[in-house]
């Protein structure tokens, strides 16, 4: 067992903890930004794992969550417009949070691996994770006035 093993262990502890109590309490938005939440959480761990265990597969689990999990989160959004519309949970805090880790792991892998192709999935993977957290988590709040017509 190396550092980034034990680094992956702490991050889903943490966050699948964090995932787990808010889908399993509140509101039906707030277990939307839970949800929301998770993917937030298992493509650091994921990429922490990649490079624990020397498997660049788990890169491209990583990047494919990173793709469809925003994804999903908006047509939860879409589905849920007339429950959202009174205002959705206020978890920027949190959104802000996820969003610091997986820019954090991100760098952290770019250093250990330093440059070449695997770099450049690298922050293709984190520009996904946290410009998709970023635009899902809005969309969970209130979603976007100009899309509304409001």
């Amino acid at each position: 067992m190396n550092g980034w093993i034990v680094a992956a262990a702490a991050v889903l502890a943490g966050g699948g903890a964090a995932a787990l109590w808010g889908v399993t309490t509140g509101s039906l938005p707030r277990r939307a930004v839970a949800q929301n939440l998770t993917t937030s959480v298992v493509c650091p761990v994921l990429l922490l794992l990649a490079q624990g265990y020397g498997r660049t597969s788990y890169v491209d689990l990583a990047l494919l969550a990173a793709l469809l999990g925003p994804i999903g989160t908006l047509v939860f959004a879409r589905l849920l417009a007339d429950d959202l519309a009174g205002g959705g949970p206020g978890a920027w805090a949190l959104t802000w949070a996820a969003a610091a880790l997986g820019a954090g792991v991100v760098v952290a892998l770019c250093v250990a691996g330093g440059p070449g192709r695997a770099m450049v999935k690298l922050l293709v993977i984190g520009a996904l994770l946290i410009g998709g957290n970023l635009v899902a988590s809005r969309s969970l709040s209130g979603g976007f006035r100009e899309v509304r017509g409001d």
